[in-house]
């Protein structure tokens, strides 16, 4: 099992987030698009390889996500239509989210087995996640999950307060 420490910038127009692991080296850099359409992140390695790219689709009726790896596609994040509470539904091959992903507590499975495990920490400067990777071949797909999420989440927020 492998653990990382998700933590994005607090004074960032983009979107950054470093991944670091348990010695605190860096693993993955996160950068966004600025004033750019589409929106998109850019997952990079540590050699600053781009690994994986997220997409928000635009002219939708409601907010989507496309996730690529490697230059694959391999899921998408659409928010469905409720009155109540905010839903959303992620399509990929045999890959689940459960738990209270609103709230950033959830397990990642696939095809029914538990792959990731992802935990907001409280109280820190800024958005910071623990990610516990229990499959290592899963691991860019699950950090561009915990981004993807996490732009959802800041895309409803800032929807919700330009309502108001």
């Amino acid at each position: 099992m492998r653990q990382l420490y998700m933590k994005q910038k607090v004074f960032s127009l983009t979107g950054e987030f470093t991944v670091k692991d348990q010695q605190e080296n860096d693993v993955y850099f996160v950068e966004g698009s600025f004033m750019r359409i589409p929106k998109t992140f850019s997952i990079m390695d540590a050699r600053r390889g781009e690994v994986a790219l997220i997409t928000k689709k635009m002219l939708s009726l409601l907010p989507k996500f496309f996730v690529e790896v490697n230059g694959q596609e391999v899921l998408t994040i659409e928010k469905e239509f409720s009155f109540f509470k905010a839903r959303y539904r992620i399509d990929a091959a045999g890959i689940e989210v459960q738990g209270n992903w609103w709230d950033m507590d959830f397990e990642v499975l696939q095809h029914g087995e538990v792959i990731g495990k992802v935990s907001k920490e409280w109280f820190t400067w800024g958005d910071s996640y623990r990610i516990q990777i229990l499959d290592e071949e899963m691991e860019t797909i699950i950090i561009a999950l915990v981004v993807a999420i996490d732009r959802v989440k800041a895309d409803q927020a800032a929807a919700a307060g330009a309502a108001t």
